[in-house]
């Protein structure tokens, strides 16, 4: 399987530290005072420090669901999903698209839900009922 590496700005690497590694859960990877490195349930996230982060743009509608583009995020297995939702319940992380079904009973039937990082960055997690259906 080949691996994604998505190189992205935060605001500084002590909430980015908390968010991915305390609350995702994510292993750390090599780091500077201006940039950090995780693993992101098997890719590699480059998280760089900056002053210049983006506003937030909803301008994607997905089943009726309006949702920020761009952002990032990973397909999990079924417990992956459920775990990742309960840290970020257990650490009461807002969902910007509390976690649901889309196209249920459908082709390309999936959980979904969005969150915000500590620096705005709007990320996604989705569990496929049916992985073959992905694309």
């Amino acid at each position: 399987m080949s691996k994604f590496h998505l190189a992205f700005k935060v605001k500084d690497i002590e909430s980015t530290y908390q968010f991915y590694h305390s609350i995702l859960q994510c292993k750390v990877g090599r780091q500077t005072e201006h940039w950090i490195d995780f693993d992101f349930f098997g890719h590699q996230l480059s998280a760089h420090v900056s002053s210049d982060i983006p506003a937030l743009d909803y301008c994607g509608k997905v089943d009726g669901v309006q949702v920020p583009i761009p952002h990032f995020g990973c397909l999990l297995d079924g417990e992956t999903f459920a775990a990742v939702r309960k840290n970020l319940e257990a650490h009461k992380i807002d969902f910007i698209v509390a976690p649901q079904v889309r196209y249920q009973g459908e082709v390309g039937e999936q959980q979904t839900m969005f969150v915000l990082d500590f620096s705005n960055n709007p990320i996604e997690f989705k569990h496929y009922t049916r992985e073959e259906e992905i694309f």
